[in-house]
């Protein structure tokens, strides 16, 4: 059998689900400039950061207020800028972006308080090492996990593609660090000799969303392959997730072999993977709320090239159902994010980006 007729009987065999319900868009807000992520400050206001360095509150009006003050200097360049931001359970401001220096960059994740219309108080607690000479793959995404550590989720920065299967560095990893930035003692890497304490795991190409599961607290993340072998993936302590040895993706044009596909022993497989055609997923939330109880439980992802929210059904760690939502809108989405008020908001980008609510 070809390649091409095995995917397609894959594909086939992969159950899409029918749409539960008829859902709408709401416009919450508009005229972002390349918005990045969604997050909720303590004080209840909307904030959305813009990739070329800008931190904004929506108004009541749902106009972006004037550039909130503060932020350290980000360097804005090709896919890399100002990106995740997510509130933190001590209220601080957490947030990630790519960092000017040695002759390169690299991402970095800090955290600051929220003062009105400024940021005070900014302490960078992470820096990716090593800094590279790219403009590609800057990731990146921040989840807490129950003891109050940041997982990281890090680029392999395209230019350090071998690099991610090297636990002396940074490069192609999920990280996990305290609110100081220091690497918790039971970090899988802490005590193995020339490897950087901060790692979780690693083999990872481009994460760009992650999520916690509501019960089981494990983190789940999404990764961009190259031409087709997206990802989701179950990111557990210490393991390696293949790239660029086993991968699902080919080389863009060419469409020749990467690495090798899987399985392998040593190796983990995506819970989930889209071939031949890449979706480039990106943010990513477990939906709890009860606005929607036809789809609790399930894993919401959102798609740029593949224009759509994605609905993944699971049947615990194993995804069954895929559903996409506002193909029709024609819309890249960015973020997506579970609101304290239990509504699903979207994020698309492009230079008049929304804030989307879906609503019944």
């Amino acid at each position: 059998m070809t390649r091409q007729f095995i995917l397609m009987l894959a594909a086939l065999a992969f159950l899409r689900v029918q749409p539960a319900a008829a859902q709408t868009l709401e416009t919450v807000a508009r005229g972002l400039v390349e918005p990045w992520a969604l997050a909720f400050a303590p004080d209840g206001r909307m904030l959305v950061t813009e990739r070329a360095g800008r931190l904004r509150a929506i108004g009541p009006d749902g106009r972006p207020g004037e550039p909130i003050e503060g932020l350290p200097a980000v360097d804005v360049t090709g896919q890399c800028g100002l990106l995740d931001l997510v509130t933190g359970p001590d209220g601080w401001l957490y947030f990630t972006y790519a960092e000017a220096g040695d002759g390169g960059n690299g991402t970095v994740a800090a955290r600051a308080r929220l003062d009105g219309n400024r940021l005070a108080d900014v302490q960078v607690i992470f820096r990716q090492m090593p800094k590279m000479a790219s403009r590609l793959h800057c990731g990146s995404r921040i989840v807490f996990d129950r003891d109050g550590h940041l997982f990281i989720g890090l680029g392999d920065r395209f230019t350090g593609m071998p690099e991610a299967q090297n636990p002396a560095n940074h490069i192609g990893k999920v990280v996990r660090v305290a609110r100081d930035g220091k690497a918790p003692a039971d970090n899988p890497f802490v005590r193995r000799p020339g490897a950087a304490p901060e790692v979780w795991s690693l083999g990872h190409r481009n994460i760009q969303g992650a999520a916690l599961h509501p019960q089981t607290g494990a983190l789940w993340a999404v990764e961009h392959g190259p031409q087709g072998g997206d990802e989701v993936n179950l990111v557990r302590a210490g393991l390696n997730y293949g790239w660029p040895l086993i991968t699902y993706g080919r080389n863009y044009g060419s469409g020749t072999r990467i690495g090798e596909e899987g399985p392998k022993a040593g190796f983990e497989q995506p819970l989930r993977h889209w071939v031949p055609t890449s979706i480039a997923p990106s943010g990513l939330a477990f939906l709890t709320s009860d606005r929607y109880p036809a789809w609790k439980g399930s894993l919401f992802m959102g798609a740029l090239r593949g224009q759509a929210l994605v609905r993944l059904t699971l049947d615990g760690e194993r995804v069954v159902g895929e559903e996409r939502l506002f193909e029709r809108e024609s819309m890249r989405v960015r973020d997506v994010r579970q609101g304290p008020d239990g509504w699903l908001y979207l994020v698309t980008g492009g230079n008049d980006g929304r804030v989307l609510r879906v609503k019944p």
